[in-house]
């Protein structure tokens, strides 16, 4: 079998820290197709990894060597590109948040079913060694009935990473639509659906723009949840952190599980014997880390498309964890507690 051949549309930070990267690093892949509205970032991309350069989506998808394709774009761009592709016969993995509105998300589902390629999100989240550990202790019963949780993501802002610096996309609401709960806070509500294996049906939310002046996107949230169950917990997400935070803390019947709260441990559990487990686990992927390690989102998705099976975080995932954000920034405007 032939390598798989990939397109790249959106040349910025995350297409060359993780992208790019995993693509070329994949054996049975090959980048053959980028594209970018600025024509020198294109270039450059196309020179670095011998594909051709593209400044129109619309040109590159029309190139029929291309399998797959990466949508690495602003976040309105999303279900636009998406959609296209796919009706192109293209697979698609596509950067989160899926869209920006739930009906967004729908159509670029319906596209999916209708063309019978694969739709994936780019929620790392769920790979990460210590959440996959952490879901097969809830799983089993082991640590017993699951009470809260609270868990963080935030860093200093993307003014920091993205391409364009403080000009970046992510501070124009035109083009983000959603600040900090759509970078960050997304991750978050798609982890712990996946650790916790249920869904949230309640969720209240403060979300403000504190940190970050000239901008109307938000910069910082919180949020608390409530799953079908009754499990509750606390959402942060944030780009007012002058260090960055990514810990997720379960509290259970039979333990404490701390993820990624430590920097030597990915994962320590306290028993409620009074004993402690530490346990080293491949890191998680941090802005100050990118492209040093695989994310496995790049790997999974190879698979599932060369094996025609469903993504781990397929477009219907994607899509119930969009659905608790949009929640959250509904409950901000209206100052209510929302039925998701």
């Amino acid at each position: 079998m032939g390598k798989v051949k990939v397109g790249v549309i959106g040349c910025g930070s995350i297409a060359k820290n993780r992208h790019f990267p995993e693509y070329e690093a994949h054996p049975r892949t090959e980048i053959i197709a980028v594209c970018d509205i600025v024509p020198d970032r294109a270039n450059a991309a196309a020179q670095r990894y011998g594909a051709r350069a593209y400044t129109d989506y619309i040109e590159l998808l029309k190139n029929e060597e291309i399998d797959v394709i990466s949508v690495c774009t602003p976040n309105y761009l999303h279900a636009r590109i998406t959609i296209a592709a796919l009706e192109a016969g293209k697979h698609v993995l596509c950067e989160k948040p899926m869209a920006t509105s739930l009906d967004d998300a729908e159509k670029m589902n319906e596209a999916a079913a209708k063309s019978g390629k694969t739709l994936m999100i780019g929620h790392n989240q769920r790979f990460v060694p210590s959440h996959q550990r952490a879901k097969q202790l809830i799983e089993s019963g082991e640590v017993g009935k699951v009470y809260s949780f609270r868990t963080a993501f935030g860093h200093s802002g993307p003014e920091t990473w993205s391409v364009d610096g403080r000009e970046s996309w992510f501070f124009k609401k035109d083009q983000a639509v959603i600040g900090a709960m759509g970078d960050l806070g997304v991750h978050k509500a798609d982890l712990l659906r996946y650790i916790l294996g249920e869904e949230f049906v309640e969720v209240g939310a403060f979300v403000e723009t504190t940190a970050k002046k000239n901008t109307d996107v938000d910069d910082s949230a919180a949020c608390i949840l409530r799953t079908a169950s009754g499990i509750i917990g606390t959402l942060t997400a944030s780009w007012s952190y002058a260090k960055e935070d990514n810990a997720t803390i379960i509290y259970a019947e039979k333990a404490v599980l701390r993820l990624e709260d430590d920097p030597t441990y990915s994962l320590i559990i306290h028993h409620d014997d009074g004993k402690t487990d530490t346990v080293k686990l491949g890191s998680i992927q941090t802005n100050e880390s990118e492209g040093q390690h695989d994310s496995e989102v790049i790997s999974h998705f190879v698979k599932c498309v060369e094996d025609n099976e469903e993504p781990l975080v397929s477009g219907v995932e994607g899509l119930k964890s969009l659905k608790v954000i949009l929640g959250a920034m509904e409950s901000n405007a209206t100052r209510k507690i929302i039925r998701l």
